[in-house]
């Protein structure tokens, strides 16, 4: 290993705090000219972002580079795991996918701790490298440390801050109650060496006077012997990419001018996608979940199949096509989509929804679960043969539609190759013509847009974060005066924010004593 310092901050449980407390550390070093790398030994979560190189990492630790100002690298993130069901998922090892027997091979061998000797081995080796080449490195654990059915062979958090011998610190989330609970039955449930390993704890998301928890504090720390390095605040309209959870619109001060409906699928990915439409005060967003269906029927808002009006109904990326694409039809959204084409609205599908329009999605080979054909929604004229190497890339180019052009950047992340069907006539299927360039600099092409303007594909991811390009497609959905945010400086707004927060609420001079920074 290198000379970097290091520090990993862990949680009682999935949802803590974790991924944003290391984001606004990474800002805060970084503003004070410190040169910090984020790292997650192993994640888990069907948001990720592509590296220039063209490998794949979660969506935390992108957003943790952009805070230290470093372009994605797949050393921040050695193992990602990708869930295709409830009992499988692709294994992405330093930004490459393994197929199924290389999965196999790969989780197979263990050492005489249990440990998974090639999984240890990818992650040791992408985190001397950042302590070679970093000052500081910032590491996040993943779920709970005290998770005793994964304790053998964990790669994740205090196995591998064994490893490397990492100080760590716990968070803990108060807003859902039980957080002195959670702390404390956390380290009990550690090792003698890991609970020493422990500097210290964060109580995250906690609402109203301070004061009224000073005794709980105090007797934490008496109990544990272990200081409490700050109290986060419940902050209303924090706005920084969510890795998995779906994240409500904010209340909107302006008179909508465009509604947008998302289908939230089971295997739904990349719903980051959205967030310049969901944070938008002049859009009306809302996912629709099965969840939410069967509340608004036991409200008498709806029946079953049956979707709230919109302008626009956007079909999202999924790690599971097909089997996405079947649960679709069996909420029987595929009857109402076409009633909303009926009806004049507009069809966006991104990714795996872009497939899905399609006329049919083939896995001959089972990259994404059983083998087999399935009938896509047949409102584009593709199909689609999913295939075991990953097409992943970042793009950046031009958009036109309606008869304009506007720059717009993103990626691509996916199994599948789409081909227009020969038996077609010309003319019946009009090019969404993203002229593009990936960070390989090799032109290419990509989209599809219906004959009659209404039904719209595309492959490319974050294609609403060029602001230009937003307000294009937004004037193809029919809002023609539309004001698009950029995403991008919001995000920057909101690192600075909380690191401001960190700054005020945080014992940094104790932490950087942890981290051995402080002289």
């Amino acid at each position: 290993m290198g000379t970097a310092k290091t520090l990993m901050v862990q949680g009682t449980t999935s949802d803590a705090g974790k991924s944003t407390l290391v984001a606004g550390l990474c800002r805060l070093f970084a503003r004070q000219g410190v040169k910090v790398a984020p790292f997650k030994p192993q994640n888990m979560a069907l948001n990720s972002a592509v590296t220039a190189d063209g490998g794949e990492i979660g969506r935390a630790q992108a957003l943790q580079a952009i805070a230290c100002g470093l372009p994605l690298d797949t050393d921040f993130n050695p193992i990602l795991l990708k869930p295709s069901s409830d009992t499988g998922a692709q294994v992405i090892v330093q930004g490459k996918a393994l197929d199924q027997m290389e999965a196999k091979d790969f989780f197979g061998p263990r050492g005489k701790n249990g440990e998974r000797v090639n999984a240890m081995a990818a992650v040791l080796d992408s985190f001397s490298r950042l302590t070679h080449a970093y000052d500081v490195v910032l590491i996040e654990g993943a779920g709970s440390p005290a998770e005793i059915n994964l304790r053998e062979g964990d790669i994740a958090n205090m196995g591998f801050a064994e490893a490397v011998d990492c100080p760590v610190i716990i968070i803990a989330d108060i807003d859902k109650g039980g957080v002195f609970a959670h702390l404390v039955g956390t380290l009990a449930l550690l090792s003698e060496s890991e609970q020493a390993r422990v500097k210290g704890f964060v109580i995250n998301r906690f609402r109203g006077d301070i004061n009224l928890l000073q005794s709980g504090l105090d007797w934490l720390e008496a109990y544990t012997q272990k200081p409490v390095l700050g109290v986060l605040p419940y902050l209303h309209d924090l706005h920084l990419d969510a890795e998995d959870a779906l994240l409500a619109s904010p209340l909107k001060t302006a008179k909508s001018k465009l509604s947008v409906l998302v289908l939230v699928t089971p295997r739904i990915s990349n719903h980051t996608d959205f967030d310049p439409l969901r944070l938008n005060p002049q859009i009306e967003f809302n996912y629709v979940s099965m969840q939410t269906q069967a509340q608004s029927q036991s409200q008498g808002q709806s029946k079953s199949g049956v979707l709230p009006p919109a302008d626009l109904i956007i079909i999202p990326g999924s790690k599971n096509v097909r089997d996405d694409l079947a649960f679709i039809k069996a909420q029987g959204w595929d009857i109402a989509i076409e009633k909303h084409l009926r009806y004049g609205g507009k069809v966006l599908g991104i990714c795996g929804g872009y497939q899905m329009l399609g006329v049919a999605i083939d896995d001959p080979n089972g990259v994404e679960g059983t083998a087999g054909e399935s009938d896509g929604l047949g409102l584009l004229p593709l199909v689609t043969e999913l295939k075991p190497n990953k097409v992943l890339r970042q793009v950046t180019g031009e958009i036109s539609l309606l008869g304009e052009q506007a720059e717009v950047k993103g990626y691509e992340i996916h199994c599948g190759q789409s081909l227009l069907l020969k038996t077609l006539s010309e003319g019946q299927v009009q090019p969404l013509s993203i002229s593009a360039m990936d960070s390989r600099e090799s032109p290419f092409s990509d989209g599809m847009l219906s004959e009659d303007g209404q039904v719209l594909g595309t492959y490319l991811h974050g294609l609403f974060d060029s602001p230009d390009a937003c307000a294009l497609l937004l004037k193809w959905a029919r809002m023609s005066d539309a004001e698009p945010i950029d995403i991008d400086a919001i995000r920057e707004q909101q690192l600075n924010r909380f690191a401001e927060q960190l700054k005020q609420d945080l014992d940094m001079e104790n932490i950087e004593q942890i981290l051995g920074t402080r002289t």
